[in-house]
């Protein structure tokens, strides 16, 4: 099986499980649950493909997305007891996700011969716009808004592929540098409280 493709498969388990933690504590039923661990772990990769007209679009091309989304409810219910109450959980499995997703959006962008800025930009999107989707239908502010850096992180993980594919490095190489990026720079700016900077009064206001 192609490792991409074990990628793949891996973080949309992960955004899944990320959108079904945050429906169940909002209480949403069985078929809420579904559909925001399905719009969670699907949308920012069904926007991306939409974006670049790839078709077809990605869960529908394959129902192995379908089957990964319900297993990943089904071991919520069964596990939420255990996974539900450590705090960190759901950041775990959000920056699992964006990792992955970034490095794939990426690569996709590449293949579909789209400049490598604009294909950075479609690993962003492939990360970040799932997330996104989920905090808007369980009426949150969407993380990528707060203060905390995760796009930014998407980019800079997105850069990195991009520099060890033009050097032309194993591709394993470039998958770990790519996923690690990634969640290295939200480890230490979650730990570290780091955040980019606000636009709080005018430059040229009073002082």
């Amino acid at each position: 099986m192609d490792l991409i493709y074990v990628l793949d498969i891996i973080g949309t388990f992960a955004f899944a499980i990320s959108g079904a933690l945050v429906a169940s504590k909002k209480e949403f039923d069985l078929f809420g649950v579904l559909i925001i661990a399905f719009a969670t772990a699907v949308g920012g990769g069904m926007l991306r493909d939409v974006l670049i007209n790839a078709h077809p679009i990605n869960w529908i091309g394959d129902l192995n997305y379908i089957w990964t989304i319900i297993a990943a409810v089904i071991c919520t219910f069964l596990f939420k007891s255990k996974i539900a109450p450590l705090s960190k959980t759901l950041f775990l499995f959000d920056t699992i996700g964006i990792a992955v997703f970034t490095l794939l959006g990426t690569q996709k962008g590449l293949s579909y011969n789209l400049h490598p800025f604009i294909a950075v930009v479609m690993g962003m999107v492939s990360a970040v716009m799932g997330g996104v989707t989920r905090d808007v239908l369980t009426n949150q502010i969407p993380l990528i808004f707060k203060k905390e850096i995760y796009a930014s992180a998407c980019l800079l993980g997105g850069g990195v592929y991009l520099i060890t594919n033009y050097f032309q490095l194993p591709e394993n190489i470039q998958f770990i540098a790519t996923i690690l990026t990634v969640i290295n720079i939200r480890l230490i700016a979650v730990k570290y409280h780091l955040q980019l900077p606000k636009i709080k009064d005018d430059i040229f206001g009073k002082r």
